[in-house]
């Protein structure tokens, strides 16, 4: 879902794990519309839980021996996704309030990060879907806010079903496209 340039995605055999992740995430969109309330509530524990294990991962490649060359970065970048983890995880009051604005954040990154992509990518042929794309993620990310302030439980819970819909789509194609070519 983030700037997505399939030129340069490569190949693999295990194309088909990326292609199923994103069916999960289409019918978890799906089942996230049906039951919105249920899974507001499972969305924000999730969210909690994800940026733990996130916040490990960035530690665990900051302090390997071959940490990638801007480590503190990653090391302070695990440190803050475990905060925001643990708090997420500790208070769900807080953490489905902060859910609204945290999707925002990222969504309208993603897309600030997919216009610019399209425009390093000018010279290849669907530099145009990234721009898109771009126009997309920062639309829902400033729904997002206004669903936010709004307060309502039902709009963000529409938008976040939507955002799950989208997201499966774009990694089925991702996945897709790394279906390696049979000479």
């Amino acid at each position: 879902m983030k700037s997505i340039n399939l030129s340069y995605m490569g190949q693999s055999r295990w194309w088909w794990v990326v292609l199923v992740l994103g069916i999960l995430l289409i019918l978890g969109g799906f089942a996230y519309w049906l039951w919105p309330i249920e899974g507001f509530v499972t969305a924000a524990v999730l969210f909690g839980w994800l940026l733990i294990l996130a916040g490990i991962v960035q530690l665990c490649v900051a302090a390997g021996p071959d940490h990638p060359k801007g480590w503190g970065w990653w090391i302070a970048g695990g440190v803050i996704d475990l905060f925001v983890g643990f708090v997420l995880v500790r208070n769900l009051g807080l953490s489905e309030a902060v859910l609204p604005l945290f999707l925002a954040v990222v969504f309208i990154f993603w897309g600030i990060e997919a216009f610019v992509g399209a425009a390093m990518h000018t010279r290849y042929r669907y530099w145009w879907l990234g721009l898109i794309n771009g126009i997309l993620l920062c639309l829902i990310g400033f729904f997002f806010l206004e669903g936010s302030i709004v307060n309502n439980i039902f709009m963000v819970s529409f938008l976040t079903a939507i955002a799950f819909i989208y997201w499966g789509f774009s990694i089925a194609m991702v996945g897709y496209e790394m279906k390696p070519v049979r000479k």
